[in-house]
């Protein structure tokens, strides 16, 4: 059975086997976070918001927060049949669609790919590719049958980002 999933703000989806296709619609400052198990064709699509979860938030919608969404989409995917030992990422989004001036705090985008990144790292998940920063939307979609996974720019035409099935696409390049 196929599907097609629109991954939402802070929502987590996970698919195993060929005909499905996730999609996070609108990543502005959000990072969509693409992980995918090559031998089982598991695939996960996390829709981040934001950097870091209060102390308080734990536990509560954790797709929202890159310090709890990628523990959380593994645990998922590995329920599903993937290996953890398996897993690749490519991740988009981490656009600054507003300037507040020049303090780099404000820059939600940029924090969240950098914790996105940091947490994947921590996980032990090779990043294969990236497409982060500047100033325009993005829409991210994964495509269980192989891992492809592809972004379109606002105004843009979609193209290709990774294919995180690929047997050669086993060295996180783009860390």
């Amino acid at each position: 059975m196929s599907s097609n999933l629109t991954v939402g703000m802070g929502e987590i989806q996970v698919v195993r086997g060929a005909g499905h296709v996730l999609t996070a619609l609108g990543l502005g400052s959000c990072i969509g976070v693409c992980l995918y198990d090559p031998l089982t064709r598991v695939a996960g699509m996390v829709h981040v918001v934001l950097p870091q979860s209060p102390a308080d938030k734990r536990g509560e919608l954790p797709g929202k927060f890159a310090d709890t969404a990628i523990p959380a989409i593994v645990q998922s995917m590995v329920e599903m049949g993937a290996s953890a030992s398996r897993l690749k990422a490519a991740i988009a989004g981490g656009a600054q669609l507003f300037q507040f001036g020049v303090s780099s705090s404000l820059d939600v985008g940029a924090r969240n790919a950098e914790a996105v990144i940091a947490a994947l790292r921590n996980a032990g998940i090779p990043l294969l590719a990236k497409d982060v920063g500047g100033s325009v939307g993005r829409t991210l979609r994964l495509v269980s049958d192989n891992g492809l996974v592809v972004v379109r720019t606002i105004g843009g035409v979609e193209r290709e980002l990774a294919v995180l099935g690929s047997i050669l696409a086993s060295s996180g390049v783009a860390a």
